[in-house]
């Protein structure tokens, strides 16, 4: 967040973004009788943005909604609609769910029937190897969305292999990654996860180039971003995927991209992944819901509908920062995927702000009230 504090105070159309306005909770000026010389609330408020700001957040705190499942409101409320739903219940996990779990075992079966042989009997010739893996791995991905009744409409060309070029969208689930992968085999850059999902990370997912990093390790940044300079260099490597939002937004908003995707010198090519949550709400709130739970929930519900937006290729302008480029392209995908443009940072759901920011902003309002005291 602090790389973009020259912004949150200049672009007061994303300050006003989804904010509430603050006078309408305030009392009107004929039931304020205090006498005058005396600082009153909207005088504060009036000299002070910092506290505009932090009544605005108590009032409606518009980071938090970034990162909330929306719930549908219910409809079975009446004596016809109700038995309607237990009937909907009932075929979602008496028929459709068993039958998505043998359709997923088929799946594995099929992969790991072929992918070990391919991946242990042909480390001789790479280029066969690699070509086989990305195979299976797509194939893999489309039992994933089959096992969800996944209708997924894609718009615009397939990605290609092309060196010196990097594709980044939006982020809602790690199901985003098996939905793109299923069309085309991308190397991700992606949070290392415990379980079994970070054991199909360090196996299967290794195999297409994945590169891995862990959130809390500092170090690890000049690791990945070396290894990311690597692989936009190789002509036979996937094509590379990267969600710079860097957690899970709810696919109604979209936080600031991290700049590391366009400080590398290539064409960017954004994609826009927008969900229809009439069937299901995609989101997965990691804090809240294990990734297995949160395949149980896709898996029962009717059906998973998204629709994919292969965006046209964007280069850095002349003059342009790192930035500024991310911003660009934050704007082009979330205007095609209708998505709420908000200033911040997505890793302050994983801490807090740093004491430098805290400190300028406590310094800032001093001053304003000091300020507004000697001029009483």
């Amino acid at each position: 967040m602090s790389s973009s504090g020259g912004k949150l105070s200049s672009s007061s159309s994303e300050l006003d973004l989804d904010r509430p306005n603050i006078e309408d909770y305030l009392p009107s000026g004929s039931s304020i009788n205090e006498p005058r010389g005396k600082l009153r609330l909207r005088d504060l408020l009036d000299i002070s943005p910092t506290l505009t700001e932090a009544a605005g957040a108590i009032v409606d705190d518009s980071f938090t909604r970034c990162f909330k499942s929306n719930p549908p409101e219910p409809w079975n409320w009446n004596v016809y609609l109700f038995p309607l739903w237990c009937f909907g219940v009932a075929v979602r996990y008496l028929i459709l769910f068993p039958a998505r779990v043998v359709v997923l075992t088929i799946g594995w079966i099929i992969f790991l029937s072929s992918f070990t042989p391919v991946h242990l009997l042909l480390k001789g010739h790479d280029k066969l190897r690699k070509k086989m893996e990305r195979v299976l791995v797509e194939l893999m991905c489309s039992f994933f969305v089959a096992s969800w009744t996944g209708v997924v409409k894609y718009h615009g060309p397939r990605p290609s292999i092309r060196p010196k070029q990097v594709f980044v969208a939006n982020h809602t689930s790690m199901i985003d990654f098996i939905i793109l992968e299923q069309m085309t085999a991308f190397a991700v850059i992606m949070q290392k996860h415990p379980g079994w999902v970070g054991l199909l990370q360090s196996t299967i997912l290794e195999s297409v180039g994945c590169i891995w990093f862990n959130r809390s390790e500092a170090k690890d940044r000049e690791i990945v971003a070396k290894k990311l300079r690597d692989h936009v260099q190789g002509v036979d490597n996937n094509p590379l995927l990267i969600f710079p939002e860097g957690t899970c937004v709810n696919n109604q908003y979209s936080v600031m991209f991290k700049k590391g995707a366009f400080e590398l010198g290539c064409t960017v090519c954004p994609i826009a992944i927008n969900y229809n949550k009439i069937f299901v709400d995609a989101f997965w709130n990691s804090r809240k819901q294990s990734f297995t739970m949160h395949l149980l929930q896709l898996m029962t519900s009717w059906a998973v509908v998204c629709d994919v937006w292969y965006l046209e290729p964007q280069n850095l302008r002349p003059g342009e920062t790192p930035i500024e480029f991310a911003e660009r392209v934050r704007d082009i995908i979330s205007v095609r995927a209708g998505l709420k443009k908000v200033p911040w940072d997505g890793y302050l759901k994983y801490s807090r702000p740093s004491p430098k920011h805290r400190e300028r902003k406590q310094q800032s309002f001093a001053e304003s009230v000091l300020l507004r005291l000697e001029e009483k």
